[in-house]
């Protein structure tokens, strides 16, 4: 798969501490606590309140900002441990779990955000032509030259955006002064606490999923990350005080609305705040201030997501034009133009309720991915992330949990397509193989993993869960390749394999060594090879090998077998032979592959063990055998268990007893029992195993003399196709595991 070198994902740096930069109020705390106090306080919370009473709206209100506040807890710790540059939410995601947890996030969040804007500005347009009946038919012309008006505020620059947005919270906040002053209805009784009978109201869950996306408004002051002039202190200062100032006022909204209104009333009208206001158009005036202020947070956001996104490669090429930036400020005027064209789009097409809930899951998608970041970051305890604004893990999972069981709350179905989305991005990112110039924590969690599963492995010998973990002595696994197939059909990419070669003492330095290895796992990795390398240098390379087989593991985890080429130069058979001695005293598994280059494995299609019982060799040939037809180079082979017996009359037993054994072994073996007469076994193996495409033969332990008993060895295998000699490891009931 190709390769692409990122560079950093940044702002030019006068946006970072420069006076041209917002500050937390402008950057971060208006346009979120303009998108908390939204639509859904004005149109919703009467519904709410006449549906459950006012203990449970309260509960409501403070469950829904727990899970905002637990997830602004944990942006506070990731924005205090870094500068968040442009991108804000992805920025952070990527840097932490990284690029492709960031862009399989972004992408979503990019999406939601700029058909967020189509959403909010029908709205608007909607509350408009309700006031002014006479407006409807060019109720789509309004819709689209708002969408062209917020986007050219945008593309002006963010500061212009922040001061039309301060406008905009003055009337919000004069249409809450006007709701605060006013009035009951008349001749009602109010709903004192409790809400409509069950029979005509709606359950609690179902009142919490509808309330629950008035209190996500945050992510619209983090997306300002790259404009801020202290992003580090602005993101918390803001979003915090963003969360804690919308939670106020939803606790007083619901107590004043039960002390003028009954249930009935305030189901069945939507707009119930506007009759009871002070000053009725306040109410008007907050309705459009909240839908344009939400419309105005998106199209700022969204384009920097973008361009974050662009900048970082997670776009394919064609879309980098997307990173670039405009004037002092890094204004991404292209990322909000193709922001604007999407969103014109929608407003064009109008028919968006389809796809409401799918966008709701993106946005509560990123707030889970912020708190699991946040959480990991916080229990590795890894000494790089030293944030000023410290979170336990626990709140941050118990965001976590939150924001998932609030999806499934509000649509199950529309979660299940988000994360379909998500993961369907993730796999496409992995794909490419992007590199990033940049850590994440993945490698702290799969070593803090590693170090918690070390510690709970045994020393002791465990059959019932024993599978080969190999070294593979090869020399350069180019010139060696049988050896590398055969461990990877042992292994399944279950097991270890450890690729490793001696070499001479002072042929290369450190870093020559590490260069190669490099190379070699690049090679493997190119054949989809799952293996470790190790090199070592010494001055003879069967001392080398027995020096690396007694060191090499890591506490309990050592290679098991030894998986090494035959010896072809006789000069170093007796170094040979005493190497395969020493492996066999250390307690491994000796296995040697004496293979015919110009037949390699042959068709693949069967493979012979000669039996000689099931302890020792015996039980670890069957087992290699088995592991190897159930790879899938090797699916389709038949296993042969040969066994030799002197006559007719001892193989009518031993083939009751082969039979048996390989029916209660379930290791799918074809059993044969041949009868010797007299024949000498190399010719009766050479006769029988002709056709086969590989060779399982036992090897004696290792005595005095193992050099000429290997030479005899060597000599049976003449001729033969593919011959694998096993030696299994003393002391290890094979047969357990069978």
């Amino acid at each position: 798969m190709p390769r692409f070198s990122l560079p950093f994902s940044r702002t030019k740096p006068e946006n970072i501490d420069s006076p041209s930069g917002l500050g937390t109020f402008g950057g971060v705390y208006t346009p979120s606590i303009l998108t908390i106090l939204g639509v859904i306080m004005y149109l919703r919370f009467g519904w709410v309140l006449g549906n459950v009473g006012l203990p449970a709206t309260l509960i409501i209100v403070t469950l829904s900002t727990s899970i905002t506040f637990l997830t602004s807890l944990s942006i506070s710790a990731i924005a205090t441990d870094r500068v968040v540059r442009v991108g804000g939410a992805y920025y952070m995601i990527s840097r932490s779990l990284g690029i492709e947890t960031g862009g399989a996030i972004g992408i979503p969040l990019y999406f939601a955000q700029a058909l967020s804007i189509p959403f909010y500005v029908i709205g608007f347009t909607d509350s408009l032509v309700e006031a002014f009946p006479n407006l409807l038919a060019i109720k789509k012309i309004l819709s689209l030259a708002t969408t062209l008006a917020v986007a050219i505020i945008a593309i002006k620059s963010a500061e212009t955006a922040i001061r039309v947005q301060y406008f905009i919270m003055a009337a919000i906040a004069l249409s809450l002064i006007s709701f605060g002053l006013g009035h009951s209805i008349p001749d009602v009784t109010p709903i004192g606490l409790w809400g409509a009978p069950p029979a005509d109201s709606a359950e609690f869950w179902v009142v919490f999923a509808v309330f629950f996306p008035a209190v996500t408004g945050i992510m619209a002051g983090v997306s300002m990350s790259g404009d801020l002039r202290d992003p580090t202190k602005s993101i918390p200062t803001g979003t915090l005080a963003a969360v804690g100032t919308g939670y106020i006022i939803y606790m007083a909204i619901p107590i004043f609305l039960a002390l003028r209104a009954d249930a009935p009333t305030l189901i069945a009208t939507p707009l119930i705040m506007k009759q009871m206001a002070f000053w009725q158009p306040a109410i008007l005036l907050g309705v459009w201030g909240a839908t344009l202020s939400s419309a105005l947070g998106s199209i700022l956001g969204a384009p920097r997501v973008l361009q974050a996104l662009a900048r970082d490669g997670v776009l394919p090429q064609w879309l980098k034009f997307l990173g670039s930036g405009s004037g002092p400020n890094d204004e991404p005027r292209m990322a909000t133009f193709v922001s604007l064209l999407i969103a014109s789009l929608a407003v064009a097409v109008g028919e968006l309720n389809a796809i409401a809930p799918v966008l709701t899951m993106f946005f509560l998608t990123t707030y889970m991915v912020l708190n699991v970041a946040a959480g990991i970051e916080s229990f590795l305890q890894s000494p790089s992330f030293r944030p000023t604004f410290r979170v336990h893990w626990f709140f941050s999972l118990l965001g976590a949990i939150g924001c998932i069981a609030v999806m499934l709350l509000i649509d199950a179905v529309a979660t299940v397509v988000a994360a379909v989305f998500v993961a369907g991005i993730y796999f496409w990112l992995e794909r490419r193989e992007l590199q990033t110039a940049w850590g994440d924590v993945r490698r702290g969690l799969w070593m803090e993993l590693l170090r918690m599963g070390i510690f709970q492995i045994s020393h002791e010998p465990d059959p019932k869960n024993w599978r080969p973990h190999i070294l593979v002595l090869s020399g350069a696994p180019m010139r060696r390749w049988p050896l590398i197939e055969l461990a990877a059909g042992f292994t399944h990419n279950r097991g270890l394999i450890t690729v490793s070669s001696v070499l001479p003492t002072g042929s290369r330095d450190t870093a020559g060594q590490a260069a190669l290895e490099a190379t070699i796992r690049e090679y493997l990795d190119k054949r989809g090879i799952e293996a470790l390398v190790r090199l070592v240098t010494a001055p003879d390379p069967f001392e080398g090998a027995q020096r690396l087989v007694e060191v090499y593991g890591l506490g309990p985890l050592v290679p098991n077998t030894i998986l090494l080429g035959d010896s072809e130069e006789p000069s170093h058979r007796d170094a040979y032979c005493e190497a395969i001695a020493n492996f066999h005293r250390a307690k491994r598994n000796v296995v040697i592959l004496h293979d015919q280059p110009d037949r390699g494995f042959g068709h693949r299609g069967r493979i012979d063990v000669w039996w000689g019982g099931l302890q020792a060799n015996g039980g670890l040939m069957l087992l290699l055998a088995y592991l190897l037809r159930t790879s899938r180079e090797w699916r389709r082979a038949e296993v042969h268990l040969k066994l030799v017996v002197p006559t007719e009359t001892a193989a009518t037993a031993a083939r009751v007893n082969l039979e048996k054994m390989v029916e209660q072994l379930r290791i799918g073996a074809l059993s044969q029992v041949l009868v010797s007469d007299g024949q000498p076994f190399n010719h009766i193996l050479h006769q029988s195993s002709a056709d086969a495409d590989l060779v399982l033969l036992g090897m004696a332990k290792p005595k005095h003399n193992f050099s000429a008993y290997y030479e005899t060895l060597r000599a049976r295998a003449a001729g033969l196709p593919s011959t694998v000699f096993v030696l299994a490891a003393p002391d290890f009931a094979f047969e357990e595991v069978l």
